[in-house]
């Protein structure tokens, strides 16, 4: 199950916090790290801070943008302040490990995390099918990301032990859709809502926003994906005549 769990580090700019995420995942048996566009690679430094997780630093996947990261991914958590102008599914840290390993049974989930300063963009965090904040101090809430990683990465252990030790029960697991697939269907969305008019292509404003937010929030699963693809064409062919 551990092995189906990604954490995702969007354009890392210090590579020694790279190390430091390496090693505080090995703590806790994760080992799929994926480095998107990253300022700094791992170098000597890197390597001195994750200590005896230099293994995992070996293995990370580089990658050039977050689609490519979890493109195959059937669920996708980002870590994220609730302070946003369009709220979205948001998940406590603890029931946010449960939903990753529940789900670890059917393919790969992930974990990502945004830049030091400034989090992940509006576009990433569209990606992903829910948030996670850390319910840290208000008074103090700077957690440095080495130490968003330990928190959320522990939460996946503590459930990835009940689940060894029989003690959490999880529901039957719908058959998902991979984010490529979900992609796919928002692309052929925007398409069918420009063909009737819906959507001015001038002036889209936030409607394609707001409707992964509507989409993402309910989790289509695979079949009723395929259902709306079917529905949106048949409006594309309405629309034409």
């Amino acid at each position: 199950m551990l092995d189906s769990v990604r954490i995702v580090l969007v354009n890392t700019s210090d590579c020694r916090n790279i190390g430091s995420a390496a090693r505080a995942m090995k703590t806790m048996g994760l080992t799929q790290l994926y480095l998107v566009d990253p300022i700094e690679l791992p170098n000597g430094q890197a390597q001195a801070l994750a200590a005896g997780a230099t293994d995992v630093l070996a293995n990370a996947n580089v990658v050039n943008t977050l689609e490519e990261a979890v493109s195959d991914c059937g669920l996708v958590v980002g870590t994220s302040a609730r302070s946003r102008t369009l709220p979205w599914p948001m998940l406590e840290p603890r029931a946010c490990g449960e939903k990753m390993i529940a789900e670890t049974e059917n393919y790969p989930v992930a974990l990502v995390f945004g830049r030091e300063s400034s989090g992940l963009t509006n576009e990433e965090l569209q990606l992903c099918h829910f948030h996670v904040q850390i319910p840290a101090n208000p008074e103090y809430s700077s957690l440095n990301l080495a130490m968003a990683v330990q928190t959320l990465s522990y939460e996946v252990r503590m459930a990835y032990l009940a689940k060894q030790n029989e003690q959490y029960e999880t529901n039957d697991i719908e058959d998902y859709p991979v984010v490529d697939e979900t992609e796919r269907m928002f692309e052929h969305f925007e398409k069918a809502l420009k063909a009737t008019g819906f959507i001015v292509p001038s002036h889209p404003g936030l409607v394609m926003t707001k409707l992964r937010r509507f989409i993402n929030r309910a989790r289509p699963d695979s079949k009723e994906v395929k259902m709306w693809r079917g529905i949106l064409s048949s409006v594309e062919k309405s629309a034409k005549k």
